[in-house]
C-alpha cells in the first residue's frame, strides 16, 4: 500500500475552512444543477422543443439532459490527466469554469420561439460542456481532499463530497418546489424556470476567487511517494480494477435509492406530496451517512466499513420494498427511504477514499476521474431506466429492490478483493507485529 508524506502531512495547516469550502464547491454546484434539470424537464422541453407532443418533449429534454453523461469519460481523461500534469489548482479552475459557462448558459439560452433550432442546439453543447468539466472535477478535488488531509482525518474529509451532493439535492429540491407553489404554471413554462439556473450560476465568481487562493499539493516529482515492499504497478491495477466495480455497484444503489420517490408516486401511486417529502428524508439520511463513514473508515478501516453496510443494504432493501408495497403510508416510506439512504451512503464513501490514497500522486487524479466518470455514464445513466422498464416488463414492484441487492452482492465480492489503505489500520497492524513475540 501507500503512504504520503509533505504536503500531505501538513494537511490541516494548508487547508483552511474556506479551502475547504472552494474543494467541494464544484461537486455541490453538479449536483445542484442535476436535479434542477431533472426537476424541470417538462418546462426545459416545452421551451426548447415546441411542435412534438408532451412525451416526445419530455423524453427530448430528458435526451439532452443523458447527454452530459457521455462527454464525462472525456472530461475525466484530458482534465484528470491535466491536474497530474498541471497541478489540481489549476484543474479545479478550469473545470469550475466550465460549470459556470454551462450552468449559466442552460438558464440564458432563448427559446426556441426566439431563435429556433439553435436553441435546443446551444442547450445540448451546454450540457456536454459540463458533463466534460464535472468529469475531470472530481478527480482533480478528491485527489487534492487527500493530499491535504492528515493521514487520520482522509475518510472524513474525503465524505464530505457525498454530504455536499445530498446538501445540493435538498436545496435544489426546496427551491424547485417553492417556484412550482408559488408561479403559475404559465410563468414557470415562461421565464420560472431559468431562475434555479441562474442562483446556481451566481456561486461560479465565489466559487473562482476560494479555488484561486488554493495552495497547490501534487508534488514536483514521485520523490514523496513512499511505498511498501510489494507495491507496484500490478497493485494500481488491481485497486482501479476493484475501485470501478465497487463504484459501478455505488452508483446503481445511490441512483436506485433515489428512483424511491419516483417509485412511490409512480408505481406504488402515492400523493405527491408525500413523495417529495422522502426526497427530503433521503438526501437528510445520506448527509448523516456519509458523515458517519467517513469517521467509521478512518477508525476500523475502508474494507470492514463497505463490507457491513453493503451487507446489511442486500439484507435490508427487498424485505424494505416488500413492507413498503404493502403498507403505504407516509410513516412506511420514510422509514424505508430514510433506511435505505443511510446505509447506501454508508457504503460508498470509503470506497472512493481507499481509491484514491492507494494510488501515486502522479496517476491519482486522472485514474480516478477515469473510474468515476465511466462509472456515472454508465450506470448512472441508465439504472432509473432499466429498474423502470424491468419493472413495466416483469410487472413485480420490487425489481427495483432486487437491482439494488444485487448490486449491493456484487460489491461484497469485490470489497473480499480489497487490501486496507487506512493509514491508521496500517499501523495498527504494524505495531502489533513488532510486539509479537519471536518464534526461536
Amino acid at each position: 500500500m501507500v503512504e504520503h508524506s509533505g504536503a500531505q502531512r501538513s494537511g490541516a495547516a494548508i487547508l483552511p475552512r474556506r479551502g475547504l469550502v472552494a474543494v467541494l464547491i464544484g461537486n455541490a454546484l453538479e449536483f445542484y444543477d442535476f436535479l434542477t434539470f431533472a426537476f424541470f424537464a417538462p418546462q426545459i422541453g416545452r421551451c426548447f422543443f415546441p411542435g412534438t407532443s408532451e412525451e416526445d418533449r419530455l423524453l427530448l429534454a430528458l435526451a439532452t439532459f443523458g447527454a452530459g453523461f457521455l462527454t464525462r469519460p472525456v472530461g475525466g481523461m484530458l482534465l484528470g490527466r491535466f491536474a497530474d500534469r498541471r497541478g489540481r489548482r489549476p484543474a479545479l479552475l478550469l473545470s469550475f469554469a466550465l460549470m459556470g459557462v454551462a450552468i449559466a448558459g442552460v438558464g440564458l439560452t432563448p427559446g426556441y420561439a426566439t431563435i429556433g433550432i439553435a436553441a435546443p442546439l446551444l442547450v445540448l453543447a451546454f450540457r456536454l460542456m459540463q458533463g466534460f468539466a464535472l468529469g475531470g472535477d472530481v478527480g482533480a478535488a478528491t485527489a487534492y481532499l487527500i493530499e491535504c488531509a492528515p493521514p487520520d482525518r482522509r475518510g472524513r474529509f474525503v465524505s464530505l463530497q457525498y454530504v455536499t451532493q445530498e446538501s445540493a439535492n435538498i436545496v435544489a429540491g426546496a427551491i424547485g418546489a417553492a417556484l412550482a407553489a408559488l408561479l403559475s404554471p404559465a410563468a414557470l413554462d415562461g421565464w420560472g424556470w431559468r431562475v434555479p439556473f441562474l442562483l446556481g450560476a451566481c456561486i461560479v465568481p465565489i466559487g473562482l476567487v476560494l479555488r484561486g487562493q488554493l495552495h497547490e499539493t501534487l508534488p514536483a516529482d514521485d520523490a514523496t511517494t513512499i511505498m511498501t515492499p510489494g507495491s507496484g504497478v500490478d497493485d494500481y491495477r488491481r485497486a482501479a480494477a476493484l475501485g470501478f466495480v465497487l463504484l459501478a455497484c455505488g452508483t446503481i444503489m445511490t441512483y436506485g435509492k433515489l428512483y424511491i420517490t419516483i417509485y412511490a408516486e409512480v408505481v406504488l401511486h402515492m400523493r405527491v406530496s408525500i413523495a417529495l417529502a422522502a426526497t427530503a428524508v433521503v438526501g437528510l439520511a445520506g448527509m448523516i451517512g456519509s458523515l458517519l463513514s467517513g469517521t467509521l473508515s478512518d477508525r476500523f478501516g475502508r474494507k470492514p466499513v463497505i463490507l457491513v453496510a453493503g451487507a446489511l443494504v442486500l439484507v435490508t432493501t427487498v424485505p424494505g420494498f416488500a413492507m413498503l408495497g404493502q403498507q403505504r403510508t407516509f410513516a412506511t416510506l420514510l422509514t424505508v427511504s430514510g433506511l435505505v439512504s443511510l446505509l447506501v451512503a454508508i457504503a460508498i464513501a470509503p470506497v472512493l477514499v481507499g481509491l484514491t490514497e492507494t494510488l501515486p500522486a502522479r496517476v491519482r487524479a486522472g485514474t480516478v476521474a477515469i473510474i468515476y466518470a465511466f462509472a456515472i455514464a454508465v450506470f448512472g445513466g441508465s439504472t432509473q431506466f432499466l429498474v423502470a422498464w424491468l419493472t413495466k416488463l416483469s410487472g413485480s414492484r420490487l425489481v427495483p429492490a432486487w437491482y439494488m441487492s444485487g448490486a449491493a452482492l456484487v460489491s461484497l465480492a469485490a470489497a473480499l478483493l480489497l487490501r486496507e489503505s487506512a493509514p491508521r489500520v496500517l499501523r495498527a497492524r504494524r505495531i502489533a507485529r513488532l510486539r509479537a513475540p519471536v518464534s526461536v
